[in-house]
């Protein structure tokens, strides 16, 4: 029996999620193994960041090309592609010798971090313009697919990070890395057999120039995503996870498992919390009943106000001038509404970029956006071990809220499309 459109158009969004839920669930497992592995042989903060910069630089150059490959040869085979980089990825990792010298392992493990970073903006690059392309049109259709697919894929991502710490603490990091390289190819035959049509094949006549827009808007909401990205991993990447192991481990081994288990439960609910929001966004924000103009305005007024929540908790812990339990608790709690007002916030950036994207570039405009996303991950992870090494916890959270700060003024730059194009 012959599907039609929307049923093919669903089977198809079906099988997408489901490939990136399998992707994100080993990248957030991978960066909790790297991170606690390496701070547990010695790695300073800064050194721990140099870890993850390639991936994002990574990250920059493969979304700012992957618009053009999508649009080339085509989302199937550039979401493939992601995923089997991936597989390569952890397969190398498995390779690393304790036995290396630290410049070595640093090297080593920043090449194949990159090689990740390749791999995850492909794979998301294809997952966030399939969307564009499949959702129903009407009412509040986008919004609602795009919110799916981000708040699950995120909350998927979380499981990733308690998973890779717990992994870590039972198996090693050489065989957990190895289980998931397995399991990743299990689901890359599989998906490769069940895909269904629905998605574009490429377009040979796609020149690379065309990645750079021309949008007031667009330009000016991936500003706003740089910061607002760069607010999050200021903290998230380094500085947390390292305060916490700090005030959680007594030093020995029991302690070091106990501390990974405790923080990588707090970043895995942080993510599963921030997932729940994101696919709730819609319903949050009323936007069934909003046009397009009032949820631009929503997202400069949801920015202002999660930059209340940085500033009050490095308030909190300059006056406590030393680890506390009440400062701790301050902290878990203060970083989960951080996160609940961040995935508003982002939830609501992945659907402006789809709503101000034509069809015919829009996996130009996704790549040029998330190249955006990528240059706030790698400017937070650069001023994560900076920030936590010259001035601890509370300078990366009043990095933090100038940044947020920052992604509020561009939000407040965005216009509704008929005033741009009455001024263009």
């Amino acid at each position: 029996m012959t599907q039609s459109p929307a049923q093919n158009g669903l089977a198809a969004y079906m099988a997408v999620t489901a490939a990136y839920w399998a992707f994100m669930l080993t990248d957030g497992a991978l960066r909790m193994l790297v991170l606690l592995h390496f701070h547990t042989l010695g790695f300073s903060p800064v050194q721990l960041a140099y870890l993850f910069i390639l991936y994002e630089i990574a990250g920059m150059v493969t979304n700012l090309s992957a618009g053009w490959i999508a649009a080339r040869f085509g989302l199937t085979t550039t979401l493939y592609a992601g995923l089997a980089l991936q597989v390569v990825a952890l397969l190398a990792l498995t390779q690393l010798d304790p036995g290396w010298q630290i410049a070595t392992s640093v090297a080593f493990v920043m090449g194949v971090q990159g090689l990740s970073g390749v791999a995850k903006d492909l794979a998301k690059m294809a997952s966030k313009s399939a969307v564009k392309l499949l959702a129903p049109k009407e009412g509040d259709g986008l919004f609602r697919w795009v919110a799916v697919l981000t708040g699950s894929k995120n909350a998927v991502k979380g499981l990733g990070f308690g998973l890779g710490a717990v992994l870590l603490a039972l198996a090693g990091f050489t065989w957990a890395t190895l289980g998931m390289a397995l399991i990743l190819a299990a689901i890359l035959i599989a998906v490769l057999i069940a895909m269904p049509k629905g998605l574009p094949a490429g377009r040979k006549g796609a020149k690379f120039s065309e990645v750079f827009s021309k949008s007031a808007n667009i330009n000016w909401l991936s500003a706003a995503r740089v910061f607002l990205f760069g607010a999050r991993d200021v903290w998230f990447v380094v500085g947390i996870p390292v305060y916490f192991y700090a005030v959680l481990s007594d030093g020995t081994e029991a302690g070091n498992r106990a501390a990974f288990f405790m923080i990588g439960s707090f970043m895995a609910v942080w993510i599963i919390c921030y997932g729940a929001v994101q696919a709730a966004a819609p319903r949050i924000l009323r936007a069934s009943s909003r046009s397009e103009a009032e949820l631009i305005s929503a997202a400069r007024h949801w920015a202002s106000l999660l930059a209340l929540v940085p500033a009050a908790l490095t308030v909190a812990v300059v006056m406590s001038g030393a680890p506390a339990p009440w400062l701790t608790a301050t902290l878990v709690i203060g970083l989960l509404l951080f996160g609940a007002l961040f995935a508003v916030n982002s939830s609501l950036h992945s659907y402006l970029i789809l709503a101000f994207s034509k069809d015919e570039r829009v996996t130009m405009d996704v790549g040029f956006y998330y190249m955006a996303n990528a240059g706030g991950r790698l400017l937070g992870t650069l001023l994560s071990g900076l920030t936590y090494q010259l001035g601890g916890v509370a300078a990366c959270l009043g990095t933090a809220a100038l940044m947020i700060a920052l992604s509020a003024l561009a939000a407040g730059r965005l216009s509704a499309p008929t005033s741009e194009r009455a001024t263009a």
